[in-house]
């Protein structure tokens, strides 16, 4: 912000656009008001237009466009290849068009490469990251962006200008998706975005991240523990869900629509410990409440192998005013439990109560303040969270 505490922009450089592009002084991720900016740009564009409940505190929704492909493997371009390169040389089936009405399903385990409505005009030191939204990874489905040329998942390098596609592998589930459906966010940064450690120390001391009982366990490099919560606080407690073997499909337009006991089998709280089986999938809650300042953001460090063999949240991105109420976690009302979205992979793998299951880390927006926090203006399902299943169950009945 500058002096007079708005914005501050400078004029485009040389060699960009010759439209007044909008850039930012300060560095880090670009906020609702700043990607809004961007947008009118045509920095990003969308075919159709980009709406405006895309828009979130510190990310833009991501839409699938109107063709899809079915291919047999994962895969990253590379420097010399587009990714229709590779979607013909994996022998990728004939297009499936996606309408705006009838759905189109996607299989259990089947990889699928579609083009997204939006596509992207980068330019000077703007990057962009993306991740699933949190009702897709909720789901066990697996998405990552991919870009011409990548040479990484889920990064849109400096000086990128073409489409966007993403790859879709539901894991756990089949799933319907329609032209439009929204599974995935970009993320827009201008140079870095790291927070000084000093300043994460004592908002962490300070109560401003997390709030728990007892003592906080320590950082590391700046990053604030997460830990598992397999006891609840009374006997009985639902502390989490695992997925049945469902052959059931879920539509990802119908919102409260599915009975919980078809997909799920709850997990009662009883001795604090907790056996993953291999490749199952679980959902499971936080002893922690998280909080996330109107100023930063957070991401969930998505595979640690250090913690054991399993990973913890596919949906990393916490927005400014997660958990945030008022001038801080929770205020009057109860904070949000970060949900966590557990598979084991390889062996099976025990957890126990208190044990530390992953690692936020907290990175400054660009401007402050985003102008709209999660949970206000913008609808925001899962603020106030315990352990949440997507926003497509109904609520799990009581007993």
């Amino acid at each position: 912000m500058n002096e007079s505490g708005t914005l501050g922009f400078v004029p485009a450089g040389e060699g960009e656009p010759a439209s007044n592009v909008i850039k930012y002084k300060e560095t880090g991720i670009i906020p609702y008001q700043g990607i809004k900016a961007l947008v009118a740009e045509k920095m990003v564009d969308g075919l159709p237009q980009i709406e405006e409940d895309q828009f979130q505190p510190a990310s833009l929704d991501l839409r699938l466009g109107s063709r899809a492909y079915r291919v047999r493997a994962s895969f990253l371009p590379g420097p010399n290849a587009t990714v229709m390169d590779k979607v013909k040389q994996l022998d990728g089936m004939p297009a499936i068009s996606l309408g705006l009405d009838n759905g189109v399903v996607f299989e259990k385990g089947a990889v699928y490469v579609v083009e997204l409505a939006e596509s992207v005009h980068l330019i000077g030191d703007y990057m962009g990251f993306a991740n699933p939204k949190s009702s897709t990874g909720r789901l066990d489905v697996l998405t990552r962006l991919i870009t011409d040329h990548a040479t990484a998942f889920d990064r849109v390098e400096k000086g990128y200008k073409g489409p966007l596609y993403l790859e879709v592998i539901p894991l756990t589930f089949s799933i319907v998706v329609r032209q439009g459906t929204r599974l995935n966010q970009l993320r827009l940064q201008r140079g870095g975005s790291s927070v000084a450690l000093t300043e994460i120390q004592r908002l962490y001391d300070g109560g401003q991240l997390v709030k728990v009982t007892g003592k906080l366990p320590p950082l590391r490099d700046g990053l604030v523990p997460l830990t598992v919560n397999l006891k609840g606080q009374t006997a009985g407690e639902i502390i989490g869900f695992r997925a049945k073997k469902n052959s059931s499909k879920i539509d990802l337009e119908k919102v409260g629509f599915y009975d919980p006991r078809e997909f799920w089998e709850p997990i009662v709280a009883s001795d604090g410990l907790l056996n993953l089986d291999r490749n199952d999938f679980y959902i499971l809650a936080t002893r922690e409440e998280v909080g996330v300042p109107p100023n930063l953001a957070a991401e969930m460090v998505a595979f640690d192998p250090a913690s054991g063999e399993f990973r913890v949240h596919y949906a990393g991105f916490f927005d400014p005013g997660f958990g945030w109420h008022g001038t801080g976690i929770g205020g009057n009302a109860s904070g949000s439990r970060a949900v966590l979205e557990v598979r084991s992979y390889g062996v099976s793998f025990t957890l126990e109560h208190g044990q530390i299951v992953g690692w936020l880390d907290y990175k400054q927006l660009a401007t402050g303040q985003t102008q709209v926090r999660y949970g206000d203006t913008i609808k925001s399902h899962y603020q106030g969270q315990g352990v949440a299943l997507a926003k497509h169950f109904k609520p799990w009945p009581a007993p």
